[in-house]
């Protein structure tokens, strides 16, 4: 009893010195800290934010990133006095001072609001497991996470993007129906036609896409729906940091890319450079069928592309105040097209065509691009200048082989050179702390000279076959202009007023000889024009989960160079394609609204917009019968411009999380325009083979097209390391001035594994349009009936890998996103 006595006594004597230890002598001198980031506007969760803990000399000791719903907690931090750094791109950093020790053990910061950074800022290198869609004041941000990441490059990324559309066959890209869109990378759109760049940019180094539909009066205000921002991922690391990707994709062809990013960051300087290839071949076949005179087309392809492009670059800290930064984009491409078209009338043969052509193109870009900045003692007070000069030449002879028809063997050449530089000076002042102006100027130089000629025969204007002219066209648009914005908050209002000053003058210029005689035509084209484009924003935030956005701007679609050039684009034995050279500009006033809601739990939010057009001087297609080959039935593809039209449509967006191992990113739009344009038809009553110039009716066409798509992105996460995933995409039909479209839907499914320490490495799996229902079908009646299928290698499968190297975090020179440069013009079937 006694030894039962003294053991209780030692027990309650050790507890009641355990419960009065001082607790900075206790073994577990570890802390943790909590908290919820939002943002400020919206006050909705910002998932996937970086949080850095420093120790007092500012020294990265351990981080984290917040959850879907904002949410964040680290655990097991050593006592002492920390500072907490909150990054996520396109937001101001925050920093807080805490302390973990005696009393403060848990720190909970609870919410954080984290305001948009207009210049951008302190850049860091994560990628998010499952990409999130947000809703900005002036545009949505579709962040790129490992479940998109693998889809090969950024043609095939861009089919799951809202509001987004690319042609399969030609690249060519348009937002909310409308391809008067400008694409950018990092802000800026180089000499590099958009359907080759999309095509050799792996979708691994895509860090966000930016769908900007109704840009701000600091943008260019090219394009009526809008610009595209491809954002790459940054590599901002101490030391010598990188990643690297290899992806294949096979049906019929092989298709390989790679790309590697190396970085090195120390002291004063930071290194960087990049490195992607894309080597493909490609096979599309269809057909057009013709009722009317029982003919029929078909067609058979195999591109072949082989796509080198490197960046080096460097940025100098001069000191906390001045940074400069240099680098230069390089791009080979050398790409090649095997064809045959051949053009069967199955009731008179003697009409009969076969041609098989060939071509093997190649061309050179180079960006070479300066930029000063300097920071004022004021805080975010900075003015900016930035040079950039871009340089394109490409080469592309094209040879037809003539199996049947009127035509002989003959060779078309195209040379093309283009220069452009633009310089821009940038001025940011915060007046206060709810208050901003900046200012800017621009100068936008470009020019451009096409020189084609051809060894073939063309028909003339009576209908004789004469040697085919050569063509020297050259364009010059110089674009001078000056910006100024103007935003305030109060409480829970915020707005942007601004305006955009612009003088265009344009010199263009066609020299036609006549192979045979030697004369000369020239055909000169010149304009001069001044145009204020303002725009106005506004937001409104009653609550944390509801948000309202109105939005003005006025733009205008500038023709593109292939719109003006009256060069032959592209020809097949029934079908040719030519520009306007006096094709004037059209004008757009876009208003917009939308709204926020962010769903309970944060378990994600949904996002409903209007918007509405006001389109002057359209700018369309022009479908016209050759007057020289009336019988066969063969169409001349121009543009022109049209009366004033309008569009409007509905977007919705959607992040939603019904369970921890389940997301979904979904989005229906839907968008109606009246399209005007020039369409021919043979008089009803008459046969094609009997008809003649006279039977020829030519009226302007209006077509109402009224168009839906629908998207839902699916992932599936097993585990941290393993994930599936399953796309589904429908678009309803569609209508051109040419053709109705039919109804396109495939599904696509993918996994991915990561692997090695901290995930460094992930495998992926993908498996396209799994049910080979991906068709582009359509059926006509001008200028003739006529109806068609065009399929392509849509049925693929795609295996990558990607390898993170690299330490901690470091900030690293911000750019700012800006457009500078012109369009392509457009190209394939309406």
């Amino acid at each position: 009893m006694k030894k039962l006595l003294f053991l209780c006594f030692v027990i309650i004597s050790i507890s009641a010195k355990a419960f009065t230890t001082d607790p900075e002598k206790n073994i577990d001198k570890t802390g943790s800290i909590s908290g919820v980031v939002l943002d400020a506007t919206l006050k909705q969760p910002l998932p996937y934010v970086n949080i850095i803990i420093k120790n007092a000399k500012g020294e990265t000791i351990t981080g984290g990133i917040t959850l879907d719903d904002g949410s964040f907690e680290i655990e097991k931090i050593e006592e002492g006095d920390l500072i907490v750094s909150i990054q996520y791109i396109g937001y101001k950093t925050i920093s807080r001072n805490i302390t973990i020790g005696r009393g403060s053990y848990k720190v909970d910061l609870g919410n954080i609001l984290l305001e948009e950074e207009a210049e951008g800022l302190d850049e860091v290198t994560v990628v998010a497991e499952v990409s999130t869609i947000q809703q900005k004041v002036d545009r949505k941000v579709i962040t790129i996470g490992k479940d998109l990441a693998a889809t090969g490059t950024a043609s095939e990324l861009m089919v799951g993007i809202p509001s987004v559309n690319v042609d399969a066959q030609t690249g060519d890209i348009s937002l909310r129906g409308n391809s008067n869109v400008r694409v950018m990378v990092d802000g800026k759109l180089s000499n590099i036609p958009t359907a080759q760049l999309l095509k050799q940019i792996p979708s691994t180094a895509i860090k966000s896409i930016e769908l900007i539909t109704n840009p701000s009066a600091k943008y260019n205000p090219e394009g009526m729906s809008g610009i595209i921002n491809i954002v790459l991922h940054k590599n901002t690391m101490v030391g010598f940091n990188g990643s690297a990707n290899v992806g294949l994709s096979y049906e019929v062809e092989p298709k390989f890319n790679s790309s590697i990013n190396m970085n090195y960051r120390n002291g004063k300087f930071n290194f960087f450079g990049n490195y992607s290839t894309n080597i493909s071949k490609n096979r599309n076949l269809g057909n057009i069928v013709r009722p009317e005179n029982n003919s029929e087309q078909l067609f058979r392809f195999l591109d072949k592309r082989n796509n080198q492009q490197y960046k080096v670059g460097v940025d100098f800290y001069l000191n906390d105040k001045n940074t400069i930064s240099i680098f230069t984009n390089q791009n080979d491409s050398e790409n090649s097209t095997v064809g045959r078209t051949t053009a069967v009338f199955y009731d008179d043969m003697s009409f009969n065509q076969d041609q098989i052509f060939s071509n093997e193109g190649s061309n050179n870009s180079s960006q070479y691009n300066f930029d000063y900045k300097l920071d004022f003692s004021k805080e975010g007070e900075n003015i900016e200048l930035e040079i950039d000069h871009n340089i394109f030449d490409g080469t592309n002879p094209v040879f037809f082989d003539q199996i049947a028809g009127p035509l002989s063997d003959y060779t078309d050449f195209n040379d093309t050179e283009n220069e452009s530089t633009t310089i821009n000076l940038d001025y940011v002042n915060p007046l206060s702390e709810t208050t901003k102006l900046e200012l800017g100027l621009q100068a936008w130089l470009f020019n451009t000279n096409i020189m084609y000629s051809s060894t073939g025969q063309s028909y003339n204007d009576m209908g004789n076959l004469v040697p085919t002219p050569s063509v020297d066209f050259d364009y010059t648009r110089d674009i001078y202009s000056a910006y100024a914005t103007f935003s305030k908050s109060l409480d829970k209002w915020t707005y942007q007023v601004g305006a955009r000053l612009e003088n265009v003058k344009e010199d263009a210029n066609a020299l036609q000889t006549d192979v045979v005689t030697d004369d000369v035509t020239e055909i000169p084209f010149t304009n001069d024009y001044f145009q204020v484009y303002p725009s106005l924003f506004i937001t409104y935030s009653p609550s944390e989960k509801n948000s309202y956005q109105l939005s003005y701007s006025r733009r205008v679609d500038r023709p593109g160079i292939g719109q003006v050039n009256p060069i032959k684009e592209w020809s097949t034995p029934l079908i040719s394609s030519f520009g306007k050279q006096d094709l004037q500009p059209q004008f757009t006033n876009s208003l917009e609204l939308n709204y926020t809601r962010n769903l309970n739990d944060r378990k994600g939010s949904v996002t409903a917009g209007v918007f509405y057009r006001a389109i002057s001087d359209e700018i369309n297609r022009a479908l016209f019968i050759d007057r020289s080959d009336v019988t066969s039935g063969r169409i001349i593809l121009t543009h022109d411009n049209f009366d004033n039209t309008s569009a409007y449509g509905v977007e919705v967006t959607t992040n939603y999380r019904p369970t921890k191992w389940w997301s979904i990113n979904g989005s229906f739009d839907f968008y109606s325009q009246t399209q005007k344009g020039i369409a021919e038809n043979i008089r009803d009553g008459v046969l094609i083979e009997n008809a003649t110039v006279a039977d020829i009716e030519t009226n302007v066409t209006e077509v109402d097209n009224a168009a839906f798509n629908f998207r839902m992105f699916n992932n599936f996460s097993v585990s941290k390391k393993l994930a599936f995933t399953a796309f589904g995409f429908y678009r309803g039909k569609n209508k051109t001035l040419q053709f109705d479209m039919k109804p396109m839907y495939f599904v696509n499914l993918g996994m991915r594994y990561s692997f090695l320490e901290e995930n460094r490495a992930t495998f992926s799996f993908n498996y396209n349009d799994v049910f080979d229902t991906m068709r582009f079908g359509f059926e006509g009646s001008r200028p003739f009936v006529q109806n068609g299928e065009f399929n392509w290698e849509s049925n693929t499968w795609n295996v990558s890998l990607n390898y993170r190297f690299g330490g901690g975090k470091f900030r690293a020179k911000s750019r700012k996103n800006r457009d500078d440069n012109v369009k392509d013009g457009s190209g394939g079937f309406l």
